[in-house]
């Protein structure tokens, strides 16, 4: 019954010869749409023109409001090769179909696509009534996709355009960061890249429209040329751009702040008692020592209070001084915390000086509670705090080591209250905490080819459906799909270039070769 549907259809020459820039095709009866979720409509054009692509939004014209849809998929069809025994009698005589018949005139392409909502009077409405056959599908006004999409022309994040449009995605701060942003995808498909270009908005903003202090746990060193951005490069003349780079080499934990729980949290199993002890050791050091020692003094101490169980004293011992071989702690905060955390500015905590994990742990588990506590007391304005390779720092498996996870977690659940925002990056979805990415109610995934992964991805991303998932395994690099606050429906999205590039910045292996090569044949 479809195919005789269509065959009456051409048949009929009802498809206009001319076809209007916005106009894309007519929907047509099959024998189970159009319906209230989804219709199919022949496209318009020359048999080879591609005037419709997958994931694309479309829009049909109705009395009442008008059906925003996005095409699910395409299926191109031709009579003459409906029957392969016919196809395959005419090529043993060695002369191709379309130099005996006709083929070309009778090749069209249906697409199939999915209805999203409907947009009556200046709103979205979910979908309660079906499409006319015969009703033109049409490309979607662009100031009309933006409000339905939730975007925000005026005061938004320009992150790139849409997929398939014109038009900019620019989807506003509050929907994109305000309950956490999840950035997922496989090594080189462009999360880096979309991160540096996200960095760029944040400090290309004006005290008018709002200005959010931003910390970057940066695992490899790959966002320090920030620091030499130009302000003209924003469009920002006049300005400066407050950007502070932080060496791993140079940071230093103060101790005489620091409680007995806070100093747990740097080991994996410092049991109740053990913290108690400890606990009252710090009292009585911090009022003996006025606020100025170290951990050397601490484990000094320790190791001479007697009323102590030795075992106990003994392993407090061997915790304190693993932890002063670091090299991480001091008497003294470096950097201050508040001096780091200020509207507007960027800080960048390099950790490419460290090999050691557990090195890089503590010190995201120390910014991790202290960012929280300290905005939590309103010492810090709001903040986001940025974390590159999430998934070492917040695994989902409770066996491996990972120092920082229940302060990770403690801002995912409770942060958002006080604006204490995440923005967590990984590669490795299934093995980032579920907790954390259930409560990211944003996500920008790029492509991601691991099953297990996008296993996982279906089973956190809130409104995500199973056509948008399969999409994923065939996103190119720099593409990605938002789901979550951020927009209304799913959006594939092509992200924008950077406004500035890093000098002398390697982009592949080849380069990387001749570079190095280059350098070694100089005298």
């Amino acid at each position: 019954m479809k195919r005789d549907v269509l065959e009456i259809h051409l048949e009929a020459k009802l498809l206009p010869t001319y076809t209007p820039e916005s106009r894309l095709g007519t929907v047509v009866c099959t024998e189970s749409t159009p319906n209230v979720v989804e219709f199919e409509f022949v496209v318009e054009g020359a048999p080879n023109d591609i005037l419709v692509r997958r994931g694309e939004f479309v829009s049909v014209a109705t009395d009442d409001g008008t059906i925003i849809a996005r095409v699910q998929n395409l299926i191109r069809t031709n009579r003459y090769y409906q029957h392969a025994e016919a196809v395959r009698e005419y090529q043993s005589r060695g002369e191709p179909l379309r130099s005996i018949l006709p083929t070309d005139r009778w090749q069209y392409t249906i697409a199939q696509a999915r209805v999203l909502g409907c947009w009556i009077e200046n709103r979205a409405a979910r979908p309660s009534f079906s499409v006319s056959p015969g009703a033109s599908v049409m490309r979607p006004d662009d100031e009309m996709l933006a409000s339905f999409l939730n975007l925000d022309p005026k005061n938004g994040l320009r992150l790139g355009t849409l997929s398939h449009h014109e038009l900019a995605f620019c989807p506003s701060i509050d929907r994109l960061l305000s309950k956490h942003l999840a950035v997922l995808a496989m090594s080189g498909a462009g999360k880096s890249y979309f991160i540096s270009i996200l960095l760029e908005e944040m400090l290309a903003r004006t005290r008018e429209q709002g200005r959010l202090a931003v910390v970057v746990l940066d695992v490899h060193g790959e966002y320090t040329y920030l620091k030499d951005l130009p302000a003209e490069s924003l469009g920002l003349r006049g300005s400066r751009i407050d950007v502070e780079h932080v060496r791993s080499s140079h940071f230093q934990i103060p101790v005489p702040s620091l409680s007995a729980e806070t100093l747990s949290s740097f080991v994996s199993d410092m049991s109740g008692i053990q913290v108690r002890d400890l606990r009252r050791v710090i009292s009585e050091t911090r009022k003996k020592e006025k606020g100025a020692y170290n951990l050397s003094d601490l484990a000094e101490i320790v190791k001479a209070d007697e009323s102590i169980n030795k075992n106990t004293r003994d392993a407090i011992v061997g915790w304190l001084v693993n932890l002063d071989e670091t090299g991480l702690f001091g008497v003294e905060a470096v950097p201050d915390m508040k001096s780091i955390v200020s509207p507007g500015k960027l800080t960048l905590i390099d950790l490419s000086d460290f090999i050691s994990l557990k090195k890089k742990q503590i010190i995201t588990s120390y910014l991790a509670s202290e960012l929280l506590y300290l905005r939590r007391q309103e010492k810090i304005p709001p903040f986001l705090f940025v974390v590159e390779e999430a998934h070492q720092f917040c695994p989902e498996s409770r066996h491996e080591l990972s120092l920082p996870k229940a302060q990770i977690e403690t801002i995912a659940r409770e942060g958002r209250k006080f604006y204490a925002l995440l923005c967590l990056i990984s590669q490795r979805p299934v093995k980032l905490s579920t907790t954390v990415l259930s409560q990211c109610s944003n996500q920008a995934i790029f492509r991601c080819t691991n099953p297990y992964d996008l296993e996982h991805i279906g089973k956190t991303s809130e409104g995500i459906d199973r056509s948008s998932l399969d999409s994923i395994t065939t996103l190119e690099v720099g593409e990605a799909l938002f789901v979550g606050e951020c927009v209304s429906f799913p959006t594939f999205v092509k992200i924008r270039h950077r406004l500035f590039e890093p000098k002398g910045a390697v982009t592949g292996l080849s380069e990387a070769i001749r570079k190095t090569d280059r350098i070694s044949s100089q005298p």
